[in-house]
């Protein structure tokens, strides 16, 4: 076997991360068990729609299940370590938990499995921009007061979703962090037998096919009389009219409550407003920073 063929090892924690959101220190302190389900994204890629899945899959259907409480967010900061690890440590069904670092600000386990969506970033800043731009004052006080903050306070977004875009492009993330490394991070890695990618597009042209590859993967057996609900029960329609349950806090940071959270669940907003001269940057950046075949991906989906 050649060097070009040899299988990626397994990533290791090289940094922390630490910002108005993060606290990547968490994840050294978290006691992470073999049938751990770790959910990754850079952010507004799909990550609520694969905790919906994942959930669906665990408890075969069951309706009204508190998915945000079940399936925290490890790397935020708030609530603090000191209050989120004893929450997630009590757990006892197949946890199945969330991120939004770069592998190599995580604590990796070769035994747990890792789910990675992604999303053409077009796609991402426009439901980025709308996160960030219906944040309520909650939001700001919890992100940037809440005691251990490193770094600058988030700030109200500036400027049309254009320029929104345009400066997150500029600034790789803006307000946020960097989607390029966030990316190429778990790109390198896409071969680890527990690593799957999933892409939104992919999602949306094919979710039966999708939960169905999900559950393979994650060694869960589907009974075929409840794979209707399940399948519905991860429509953009059903997930919209039951937003509270998988929403932070069932929404209370965002003027509009869950249902802003959740917003459109469409691709291609941007196509109307984006200048070609704006767009063909972006995807020239795309093929810079991450390759041909990665930034086809990105911009496509299919298998990786």
């Amino acid at each position: 076997m050649s060097t070009a063929e040899l299988p990626p090892s397994a990533p290791v924690k090289t940094r922390e991360m630490h910002s108005h959101h993060f606290d990547s220190t968490i994840w050294d302190d978290l006691k992470i068990r073999d049938d751990d389900i770790i959910i990754a994204t850079y952010a507004k890629s799909g990550t609520t729609w694969v905790q919906q899945i994942v959930s669906q899959l665990i408890f075969e259907g069951e309706e009204g299940l508190p998915v945000a409480d079940m399936s925290p967010w490890v790397d935020l900061r708030v609530p603090p370590k000191e209050v989120k690890l004893p929450m997630i440590e009590a757990q006892t069904h197949r946890r199945f938990l969330k991120t939004h670092l770069p592998v190599d600000a995580l604590t990796f386990s070769e035994k747990a499995k890792y789910l990675y969506i992604a999303r053409d970033g077009r796609d991402v800043v426009w439901s980025l921009h709308n996160h960030h731009s219906t944040a309520n004052a909650a939001w700001y006080d919890a992100l940037n007061n809440t005691p251990g903050r490193v770094g600058p306070p988030i700030e109200l977004p500036t400027g049309t979703p254009v320029e929104y875009f345009e400066n997150w492009l500029e600034t790789d993330g803006g307000q946020f962090w960097s989607f390029w490394e966030n990316i190429q991070s778990w790109w390198d890695i896409r071969n680890l037998p527990n690593v799957m990618f999933i892409h939104f597009n992919d999602l949306k042209k094919d979710l039966e096919g999708q939960i169905l590859k999900i559950a393979d993967f994650l060694n869960i057996e589907v009974d075929e009389v409840k794979l209707g609900v399940i399948v519905a029960q991860c429509s953009f329609d059903y997930m919209k009219a039951n937003a509270t349950a998988s929403v932070p806090l069932g929404g209370a940071f965002w003027d509009g409550g869950a249902e802003t959270f959740i917003h459109k669940g469409a691709n291609g907003r941007w196509h109307d407003e984006l200048s070609p001269e704006l767009s063909a940057r972006y995807e020239n950046m795309a093929v810079e920073k991450l390759g041909t075949a990665c930034a086809n991906w990105l911009k496509y989906g299919g298998h990786v």
